[in-house]
C-alpha cells in the first residue's frame, strides 16, 4: 500500500502544464529548505571554530587546572602537594607559580599588569608560552646580565601589545613597581626593581598581550618577599575535558584548605556567552526553515486544490482517508528531504572549505574580511560538529513533517461528490 502512496506522491510533484505555477512553488520550497539548512550548518561551524580558536588561545596562556591555598597569602610546602597532584589520573605535568599585580614603567609610559613568576624550564610543559614567543627566549629569564655599573639585572618577558604601549623592546630596561612596598617613617614606600626585556610573546588575545608579564619564580619570590612560598600550582592534563573530574579528585585529596579551579570555571562567563550566542543563532536561522515550511504548506494546499478530481476518483475507487493523507505527507516530506540533502551537501562543502573560499573572495575584491589587527585572528575559523549537523537535519525533518499535516488532513476530508459535481 505504501508503494502506491509513494508513487502517487511523486507523480503529484509534477504539475500539469496549465498549472506550472505549482511546480515553481515546489522548486522554491526546496530552495528555501536548502538555504536554511546550508546557513545553519555554516554559521554553527563558524561559531564552533571561534570557540575552538578562543579555547586554544586561552589554554595556550593558562593551565588546565590551578590549585591555590585558601585563606593564605601563599602556599608553602608545595613540593609535597605536587607529588600528590602527579599521582592523579590525566595529570601530565605541574609547576608552581607566583601571581601578583604590579606597575611597569618606562620613560615613555606606565601600565598596570599582572606579573607571573614561573620556572622557565617547566612552564613550556604546562602552557604554550614557548610557542607564543615572537622575540627572545623564555629561558633567558633565569640568566643574569650585568649593567655597566656591574649591578645585576634580571629578565622579564612581556606581551607584544604591552611592548608597543610601553615603548619597551628587546633589551630595553623596564621598572617593576609593587604597590605593596615597605613601611618607613614617611609611610608606605612602593618597592621598585629594574628588569630587562628578554622576550616578547604574542598569545593572540589582547587582554593577555597587554596585561601579562613573566619573570622567573625565584625573582618573583624575592621581589614580593614570599620566601619559599608560591601563589599556587598550575597543572596540564592529557584531556582538557577531564578537568572537572581531575579538579574534584585533587580537591578531595588535598582537603578543604586547598582550592582547585579548572579552565571552564575560570572562563565560565566567556564560554557561556559563546554558547548562548550559538543557541540564539540556531533559533534565528531556524526561522528560515520555518519560512520554507510555510512554502511547503502553500505548495501542498495548491496541489490539493489542483488534484481535487483525482482525490475524488481515488476515494471512489476505495482509497481510505489515511492513504490520501499519506500521499500528500509523502509529497511534503520529499520536498523537505531534497532541501535538507542539498542543504547538507552545500553547507558542508562551504564549511569545510571556508578558509579557501574567504581567501578567494578577499583576493578577488582586494579587501580583508577578517582584519587581524582588529579581531586578533587572521582567518575565519570553521569546525563542523557532527552533532550540530544531526540536530539541523532532525529539526528540518520535524518542521517538514508538521508542515504537511494540515494540507494532508484537508485532502483526506475532501468530499468526492462535491469535488466532481460540476465536472
Amino acid at each position: 500500500m505504501m508503494k502506491f502512496e509513494l508513487l502517487i506522491g511523486l507523480r503529484y510533484l509534477k504539475s500539469k502544464r496549465k498549472n506550472a505555477f505549482v511546480s515553481l512553488i515546489t522548486l522554491i520550497s526546496i530552495i528555501g529548505v536548502t538555504v536554511g539548512v546550508m546557513a545553519l550548518i555554516i554559521v554553527l561551524a563558524v561559531m564552533n571554530g571561534f570557540e575552538e580558536d578562543l579555547k586554544s588561545k586561552i589554554l595556550g596562556t593558562n593551565s588546565h587546572v590551578v590549585v591555590l591555598q585558601a585563606g593564605k597569602e601563599g602556599m608553602s610546602g608545595y613540593s609535597e602537594i605536587m607529588k600528590k597532584i602527579h599521582g592523579t589520573p590525566h595529570v601530565v605535568s605541574a609547576t608552581p607559580f607566583v601571581l601578583n599585580q604590579v606597575m611597569l614603567t618606562t620613560q615613555n609610559n606606565v601600565s598596570g599588569v599582572v606579573i607571573r613568576g614561573i620556572i622557565p624550564e617547566e612552564e613550556g610543559r604546562v602552557t604554550d608560552i614557548t610557542r607564543n614567543m615572537v622575540e627572545g627566549d623564555i629561558m633567558d629569564l633565569s640568566r643574569k646580565s650585568d649593567q655597566p655599573d656591574k649591578s645585576e639585572v634580571y629578565g622579564i618577558v612581556i606581551g607584544r601589545e604591552l611592548s608597543m604601549s610601553l615603548g619597551a623592546y628587546l633589551g630595553d630596561p623596564v621598572n617593576v613597581v609593587s604597590p605593596l612596598g615597605r613601611i618607613t617613617p614617611l609611610g608606605m614606600v612602593p618597592k621598585m626593581t629594574q628588569f630587562r626585556v628578554v622576550g616578547i610573546f604574542d598569545s593572540g588575545l589582547y587582554e593577555y598581550d597587554t596585561g601579562l608579564a613573566y619573570i622567573s619564580l625565584p625573582h618573583a619570590q624575592n621581589f614580593f618577599d614570599m620566601g619559599d612560598r608560591v601563589t599556587g600550582i598550575e597543572i596540564k592534563l592529557d584531556n582538557i575535558y577531564a578537568a572537572k573530574d581531575v579538579r574534584n579528585r585533587i580537591q578531595a585529596s588535598l582537603g578543604p584548605n586547598y582550592w582547585a579551579k579548572d579552565w571552564m570555571q575560570m572562563n565560565r562567563n566567556l564560554f557561556s556567552a559563546l554558547r548562548l550566542e550559538k543557541i540564539t543563532m540556531f533559533i534565528i536561522l531556524s526561522l528560515i526553515i520555518l519560512v520554507a515550511a510555510l512554502n511547503i504548506i502553500s505548495t501542498l494546499t495548491m496541489v490539493v486544490m489542483e488534484k481535487g478530481k483525482e482525490i475524488a476518483i481515488l476515494k471512489s475507487m476505495g482509497a481510505r482517508r489515511k492513504s490520501i493523507m499519506r500521499i500528500f505527507m509523502v509529497e511534503g516530506l520529499i520536498i523537505g528531504f531534497l532541501g535538507t540533502a542539498l542543504g547538507c551537501i552545500f553547507g558542508l562543502l562551504v564549511a569545510l572549505n571556508l578558509e579557501t573560499i574567504v581567501g578567494s573572495i578577499e583576493n578577488f575584491f582586494h579587501f580583508k574580511i577578517i582584519d587581524s589587527s582588529v579581531y586578533y585572528i587572521d582567518k575565519l575559523p570553521s569546525k563542523v560538529n557532527p552533532m550540530d549537523v544531526f540536530l539541523v537535519v532532525l529539526v528540518t525533518f520535524l518542521i517538514s513533517l508538521f508542515s504537511t499535516m494540515y494540507p494532508s488532513y484537508k485532502a483526506s476530508k475532501l468530499d468526492p461528490v462535491e469535488a466532481i459535481r460540476y465536472e
